[in-house]
């Protein structure tokens, strides 16, 4: 019997090259809303599903974070805004398949401001993630 394939991931390079352009301000504080509104809730969803939730949320802190660089903060924006997106190009709630645009995208961004992303950053989204931790045991 023939195993059915996954399918083709619908994201290219051109496709996250639009998706993580940096925004007029306008749009950069409408997406800076989105992500600080629904954040929190998409990476409960999504912990199990992503291998590098700690990135995601360092990158969230980095992203709202006033002495990160403009630019970067927008790339930042723009991807964690896709992620937090209710309809997205593959829907979340696909089995094995539904984060991985969202990852792409994220991935991507991570890559490409992974210099201003700094050690705080990183003990800020540690401390989120084991308070998640400890209100998903309690």
């Amino acid at each position: 019997m023939k195993r059915p394939s996954l399918p083709a991931l619908p994201l290219n390079r051109q496709k996250i090259a639009e998706i993580l352009r940096p925004a007029d301000a306008g749009q950069q504080a409408r997406q800076k809303r989105r992500v600080m509104r629904s954040f929190l809730s998409t990476v409960r969803r999504a912990a199990g599903a992503i291998p590098f939730t700690r990135d995601l949320a360092a990158s969230y802190y980095c992203a709202i974070d006033p002495n990160t660089p403009l630019a970067s903060r927008g790339i930042l924006l723009a991807a964690l805004a896709y992620f937090v997106m209710p309809a997205d190009l593959v829907p979340d709630l696909m089995p094995l398949i539904g984060f991985t645009d969202d990852a792409a995208v994220l991935m991507a961004a991570i890559t490409a401001v992974r210099a201003n992303i700094q050690p705080e950053h990183y003990d800020r989204a540690r401390a989120l993630l084991d308070s998640e931790a400890d209100k998903a045991d309690a």
